[in-house]
């Protein structure tokens, strides 16, 4: 059985919809608690890494000492291993500032369902079987501004340049939060604090609002993250 180690950077948080494509593949998933100080085990033993999202920025590493060990560990991983790597939110803006490149906070975040364009005529094949146009959930407040040298951009939303970024077809990853399932958005409305955060920016009665569009959009969503994943799969031997 090959094993996915998951970088996990607050309680609760998961691999969403993953971890049914992993079970399909015969990939064990095993957590590395970072938010709670545990050690990235040696990365030998391991075939795929995913690095979640979180309420972390790359840059705190003063308060977060645990996100150099991870940076490091990422950095090995995608350059130096060249091994099947997938990262969302945070995890995509940790791959870019792993490898070279540049995360800063914007002036105007994403929340809640909106659109985002790839760039299927770049030939890359991690979009291998996407349509042009495809609906995401957003929940960010910082954003890749520049990308590093060994990666390319596959999706933007009008208020993001980066939405998709792959280096080569070993690695990619998602501004977007591509996993998240009909039980993740359950976990997101029963933690304390997530609908006050998102009302926050998007207004009161806006998280109501946002679950009403997502469900009916998730089997569509479902789709187009398992084929970013077959794709991944495919490229890199993790299917049998």
């Amino acid at each position: 059985m090959k094993r996915a180690l998951i970088l996990q950077h607050v309680e609760r948080d998961n691999p969403g919809r993953f971890l049914d494509f992993f079970a399909e593949d015969d990939i064990m998933p095993e957590f590395v608690r970072l938010w709670a100080e545990e050690e990235i085990p040696t990365l030998s033993s391991y075939d795929m890494m995913f690095a979640l999202g979180g309420p972390q920025d790359v840059w705190q590493e003063a308060d977060f000492p645990w996100l150099q060990m991870e940076k490091e560990a990422i950095r090995e991983w995608v350059s130096q291993r060249a091994k099947p790597f997938f990262g969302v939110c945070l995890g995509h803006q940790l791959l870019a500032d792993a490898l070279g490149g540049e995360v800063r906070l914007v002036e105007k975040g994403e929340h809640g369902v909106t659109g985002v364009k790839l760039h299927t005529d770049r030939g890359n094949p991690i979009l291998s079987g996407l349509e042009r146009n495809q609906k995401v959930i957003q929940w960010h407040m910082a954003e890749i501004t520049r990308v590093p040298d060994t990666a390319e951009v596959l999706a933007s939303s009008e208020l993001t340049a980066v939405q998709i970024m792959a280096v080569g077809t070993h690695a990619v990853s998602t501004q977007f939060h591509c996993e998240c399932s009909p039980q993740s958005l359950s976990a997101w409305t029963s933690t304390p604090g997530y609908i006050q955060i998102f009302e926050k920016h998007k207004g009161d009665g806006s998280y109501r609002r946002f679950l009403e569009e997502a469900y009916p959009l998730m089997r569509e969503m479902n789709a187009m993250t398992k084929r970013l994943y077959d794709n991944l799969a495919m490229s890199n031997g993790l299917r049998k």
